[in-house]
């Protein structure tokens, strides 16, 4: 009896989870639609999705507008009942139709205790473990839509749907062929060609370059997109901080949407066809495509020739006749400034038509011949794909017909025209049959439920009994328990008390905003509220530990924590001085505290990378995170982007997305190379370039060359070539004195500033591995600092 309680309970409630993520054991029913996964920040909705009649996917929309960015299920949707998502006590996560039969699957497994499935502020959904290693995102199987920091890569591909209401895959492919280059690709019923960039141009004459191999493209919130073929664009409303999709359309066009929010629509901020006709297979075989002004693109089938599916075009027309195998018993039919693009049976120049028209008859497979007088170019058609009628074209077709055929010469084509509109959902049908169970069977099973209902409810009112017990004789000490790192861990109330109400804001960040206040004990804290987490408190004390444990004179040390409900608070040491970023504008700092400054930050930064138990990587090195304390002395802060590793694991590839903040992040985040901590050794290199000369590498960035700002790029040329230049030419002044920032006041040894940018542009080097180890650059500053030049 115990055990078919158990069941029917594990059958009736479903596990509860969080707005942005639920854990093990819990699951979404189609059932209940309107029960979805939300992003922390409610752009974007997770869960079931309606596609047709009782039949829906798994997909994850923009809230706004239900417009589907991903789908899980596109080619097979699920029953309406009895179907849900489930994440598995053994790390799978799996989605059933109608309790039957598994459609979909991301294979993982994981042993950790803790597994959440959670859908982040970027749209995508991820699943991982409580030590933040991920098991599988959606990021890297993507259907029909990019979105920004999503990468493209040699192992991933955008698919059409089929149209604006059938969400299956489509005939359309956007990826990267085997010459490294982004395409666009027609991969209809029967056959398949690539038609972007157009294929009779070669790689240059297309402004593309096939010597780079890592295949990757990205797109970035303001609106630029970057591939490693040289192919970039910026959008219409580029640098605006808008919602954005990169989406290859049903009609085999890819888009760059923006979201206005004034009138809530997308609009098209870029897309990469102008002429859509253009498009390979864009109205199926032995039809045309025409341009109306005002109407769009529309479809018509070839004289003589009828569609097959009056609600897809891509299937095209057949023919309503069989061509004669007598050549005698053929005519020609004249289309005007009609233009069939490719699949010749032959090409002959210097032709007259009729020379034209009798090599076709010689072949049974030629249903066409191309002609153009101007020439006498000879095109032979044995596939009528492709068709484009233009006035602009100088070449006609003659198409192939049974002489005893009703049309004749001067048919017009435009009666035979057919609006592309016809798209019409696809309505899929799923039924569901019920199961007969006799009378004592029912009575067994509602008494089941009676138990198990009452036994729920003692459970809940005993449950409930204990946590007031627990509360009234643990509430005036929980505030002072102690965490298993050894501070203290703080009440939201504390924390609010003495921040006022959080009133005094002394930073903000992406993820965060920093308060000043003052403890109960009057020690002056800066308290770093977090936003509301999308992440178990198990996960966030995991790592508040790995902060716990860091301890060195760099690095700034942390008192406490908060954790209760929604709430992350971490409570830090307050730095009199604040940020590097602030005292570099306001020009406090001599050249005597600057190289303090970069000696200090090399040492936090090697200690994390080298000297604590974990080893830690940064990934946000940058003046606003390096703090400075009554002395000046610095210390590392914002360990919100770090990164737990093996410390033997050189070659990581564990990072799903990129880390960091423009004009500081290394060229492996663009480029796909594998992450190591010559990541933080390049970001610590544009500081100290940015310190010595007063040039900032964020402000003023307006476009991006291959992923990485041009503006941080033109900084580090710039000291490169001040230092060749002083090697060619003969002038009286160092190039040290003409990169220094002029408004620095007093004059130290410029030796030893010159060695100081010198390990900065070592640090800055493209290839990873010529650059030296923060240890290696501790060295080289303490052999300047005693003074070795």
């Amino acid at each position: 009896m115990t055990t078919i309680i158990l069941l029917l309970l594990s059958l009736t409630f479903i596990a509860p989870f969080s707005s942005s993520t639920f854990s093990k054991g819990s699951s979404l029913v189609s059932e209940r639609p309107t029960y979805v996964l939300t992003s922390p920040d409610n752009v974007f909705s997770a869960g079931f999705y309606s596609v047709g009649e009782n039949a829906f996917c798994f997909a994850i929309w923009f809230s706004n507008s239900s417009t589907i960015v991903w789908v899980a299920n596109r080619d097979q949707p699920v029953n309406g009942k009895r179907s849900k998502l489930s994440l598995l006590k053994n790390g799978n996560l799996i989605l059933t139709d109608a309790g039957k039969f598994t459609v979909w699957a991301t294979n993982t497994f994981s042993l950790s205790s803790v597994v959440q499935l959670s859908l982040y502020n970027t749209g995508n959904l991820v699943l991982h473990n409580r030590e933040s290693v991920i098991l599988w995102q959606s990021f890297d199987l993507p259907t029909n839509t990019l979105l920004p920091q999503q990468l493209l890569t040699r192992n991933t591909k955008l698919i059409s749907s089929r149209s604006q209401t059938n969400h299956s895959s489509g005939f359309y492919e956007l990826f990267f062929d085997n010459n490294n280059l982004l395409s666009l690709l027609f991969n209809g019923p029967e056959v398949s060609s690539i038609y972007w960039p157009e294929p009779w141009l070669v790689s240059w004459e297309a402004g593309r370059s096939t010597y780079n191999n890592s295949r990757i493209a990205v797109l970035n919130s303001l609106g630029n997109f970057s591939s490693s073929d040289d192919f970039s664009f910026l959008s219409n409303d580029y640098g605006a901080v808008l919602h954005r999709r990169l989406t290859l359309d049903y009609d085999g066009n890819i888009r760059l949407y923006s979201w206005e929010k004034e009138r809530q629509t997308w609009v098209v901020s870029w897309q990469a066809i102008q002429k859509p006709c253009r498009i390979n297979g864009v109205c199926g075989a032995n039809s045309l495509c025409k341009y109306v002004v005002g109407s769009g693109r529309k479809c018509s089938c070839l004289p003589g020739y009828k569609i097959k599916n009056g609600s897809d075009w891509s299937y095209g027309c057949e023919p309503e006749f069989d061509l004669p195998h007598n050549k005698h018993e053929s005519v020609f039919l004249l289309l005007s400034n009609v233009e069939f693009y490719g699949y010749d049976v032959g090409y002959f120049t210097n032709y007259t038509l009729d020379d034209c028209a009798n090599s076709c008859l010689q072949l049974h497979n030629c249903k066409a011949v191309q002609y153009a007088f101007e020439k006498g170019d000879c095109f032979l058609k044995s596939l009528l794909l492709n068709g484009y009628h233009s006035p602009d074209f100088q070449k006609d077709i003659y198409l192939r017909l049974p002489k005893n055929y009703s049309f004749s010469y001067n048919s017009s084509l435009e009666e035979f025209s057919l609006d592309c509109s016809r798209d019409g959902t696809i309505q899929l049908e799923r039924t569901y049959v019920k199961s007969r169970v006799n009378g004592i069977v029912k009575f067994m099973l509602w008494f089941a439920c009676g138990v198990g209902g009452l036994e729920v409810i003692c459970i809940f009112v005993v449950w409930c009994l204990l946590i007031k017990t627990r509360k009234s004789s643990g509430a005036d000490n929980q505030g002072y328990a102690l965490a298993a790192t050894g501070f203290r861990k703080f009440t939201y109330a504390e924390l609010k008390k003495a921040t006022r109400g959080f009133t005094e804001e002394i930073g903000i960040g992406a993820w965060s905003v920093v308060y000043k206040g003052v403890l109960s004990d009057n020690r002056v804290a800066a308290i770093k509220r977090l936003n509301e987490a999308n992440q178990g408190e198990d996960v966030f004390l995991g790592e508040v530990s790995i902060i716990g444990r860091l301890n060195h004179m760099n690095l700034i040390d942390m008192w406490g924590y908060c954790v209760e409900g929604k709430h992350r608070l971490l409570v830090y040491e307050y730095m009199e001085h604040g940020s590097l970023a602030k005292n570099l504008s306001s020009n406090v700092l001599d050249w005597r505290k600057m190289f303090e400054i970069a000696l200090g930050t090399a040492k936090g930064l090697a200690y994390l990378h080298e000297e604590c138990l974990e080893w830690v990587l940064h990934c946000d090195v940058k003046p606003q995170n390096i703090l400075l304390d009554s002395n000046y002395h610095p210390k590392v802060a914002d360990f919100g982007l770090s990164k737990l590793q093996n410390r033997g694991d050189l070659n990581n590839s564990s990072f799903s997305r990129m880390r960091g903040t423009r004009g500081y992040m290394a060229p492996e985040w663009v480029f796909n190379l594998p992450i190591t901590s010559k990541v933080d050794v390049y970001s610590y290199g544009i500081v100290v370039l940015e310190m010595v000369t007063g040039k900032s590498t964020i402000m003023g960035v307006h476009t991006i060359v291959a992923g990485v700002e041009a503006e941080h790029t033109r900084l580090v040329t710039w000291v490169r070539e001040a230092k060749n230049r002083e090697a060619t030419t003969t002038t009286t002044t160092s190039w040290i004195e003409d990169i220094i920032d002029p408004t620095k006041e007093g004059i130290w040894d410029m030796g030893k500033v010159k060695i100081l940018v010198e390990v900065a542009l070592q640090c800055v080097e493209e290839d990873k591995d010529a650059r030296p180890t923060m240890s290696q650059v501790v060295k080289m500053l303490v052999h300047c600092e005693n003074g070795s030049t």
